[in-house]
C-alpha cells in the first residue's frame, strides 16, 4: 500500500509538474544519487567501531557535495525552471529514496536473522 501511494503521489507529481519537468526530474535524479551516496558512505561495514561516527559524517558531507555539485550543474545548463517544483521534487524524492534505501536494507539484514532463527527453534 505504501509503495502504491509513493507511486501515485509521484505521478500526480510528476503531471502537476509538467511545465517544468526538468526541474521536476532534476529533483528526483540529484536526490536519489545523493541519498545512495549518504547510505554507501553511512552504513558501510568496518572492523573498528570508532570509525562510525565518522562514517555518518562522510555521508552526510557526501550528500551536501552531490546536491550543491548537481544544483550548480543544473543552473549553469538552465535545466532547472522552477526553483520551487525542483525544492519539492527534491524534498519529496529525498524521503522517498531514504524509506527505499532502509526498506531494502531491512529486507536484507531480515533473511539471513530469520533463517538462522528458524534453523535454530
Amino acid at each position: 500500500m505504501k509503495l502504491l501511494l509513493i507511486f501515485l503521489i509521484s505521478t500526480i507529481g510528476g503531471v502537476a509538474a509538467a511545465e517544468h519537468f526538468h526541474s521536476f526530474i532534476l529533483g528526483l535524479s540529484i536526490a536519489t544519487l545523493a541519498v545512495g551516496c549518504c547510505h554507501w558512505f553511512a552504513f558501510r561495514t568496518t572492523k573498528y567501531p570508532q570509525l562510525a561516527m565518522l562514517m555518518l559524517v562522510l555521508g552526510l558531507f557526501a550528500k551536501i557535495t552531490v546536491t550543491i555539485t548537481g544544483v550548480i550543474i543544473g543552473m549553469n545548463a538552465e535545466l532547472i525552471s522552477s526553483p520551487f517544483i525542483f525544492a519539492v521534487s527534491y524534498l519529496f524524492f529525498s524521503i522517498v529514496a531514504t524509506y527505499l534505501w532502509f526498506k531494502i536494507k531491512d529486507a536484507k539484514i531480515s533473511k539471513p536473522l530469520l533463517k538462522k532463527y528458524l534453523k535454530t527453534a
